[in-house]
């Protein structure tokens, strides 16, 4: 295949603009948001359970307390009609004897009840300052996921802008070259990796990094300036400046 020098030189500028494009598109994929916010999610679902079991918690030491206070009034109230009773004066000696003892008892029924209660309302208190925490770090968790997901924005909207110009450049460039060079040059750059053309600089192909040996050497300066040479090693295109060392 024959070409211009000049179109050839094009051709490293086409490549330059579809290393950006493609060096654009990695960064776009590796934005350290995506696993800041893949760090967040994480930590976000794991409060989340979290604060519904301190809140499930609460809600039932809440329940609990309030059946414990109603189990000692209950024993209460009936201590005040058997003090009534007592100080009525009306019993007989042995109904007497009875409600002393009743009386005793539910002393000592009111006071584990009371004791109870303060257990209950000790672990309730516990559940509402842990929900009170998770509550505060989930929202803290939003926020720092909330201003992520802002910086990612920002990011990308920079990135496809540039990206855009990158590509709109290189669909105009790439129209001044003639269409068998550049669809030589796309299918060899799918073939290797992305790049299809490469500068020969210093006697070595930009494209493999390798040198070429003196017969490879003698090859490229018996060819013509219009001829396209390849690089021996990687294939590719491989473009001759006056840097080439030929």
């Amino acid at each position: 295949m024959n070409a211009e020098p000049a179109d050839q030189i094009r051709l490293l500028e086409v490549q330059a603009l579809d290393s950006r494009i493609a060096q654009l598109d990695h960064k776009r994929k590796t934005l350290p948001e995506h696993a800041e916010l893949e760090r967040l999610g994480a930590d976000h679902a794991q409060l989340r359970d979290l604060l519904v079991a301190a809140q499930t918690e609460e809600s039932d030491t809440a329940r609990e307390q309030t059946k414990a206070e109603q189990d000692v009034d209950q024993v209460r109230q009936r201590a005040v009609r058997d003090q009534q009773r007592l100080d009525s004066g009306a019993l007989g000696a042995k109904d007497l004897e009875n409600v002393q003892r009743e009386l005793a008892s539910l002393a000592k029924r009111q006071s584990d009840l009371e004791d109870v209660v303060l257990d209950v309302m000790e672990r309730r208190e516990t559940a509402q300052e842990r929900a009170a925490e998770l509550g505060g770090r989930v929202e803290a968790v939003q926020a720092e996921t909330a201003a992520a997901e802002a910086r990612k924005t920002e990011a990308l909207a920079a990135i496809d802008a540039e990206g855009f110009t990158a590509a709109k450049e290189r669909e105009v460039l790439a129209s001044t070259v003639p269409d068998d060079l550049i669809k030589l040059y796309d299918k060899l750059r799918g073939q290797g990796g992305g790049v299809g053309a490469a500068r020969l600089y210093q006697k070595r192909c930009e494209g493999c990094r390798l040198e070429l040996n003196i017969t490879e050497l003698n090859e490229v300066r018996a060819a013509p300036a219009n001829q396209v040479v390849r690089c021996e090693n990687c294939r590719r295109i491989l473009v001759r400046t006056a840097d080439s060392g030929l």
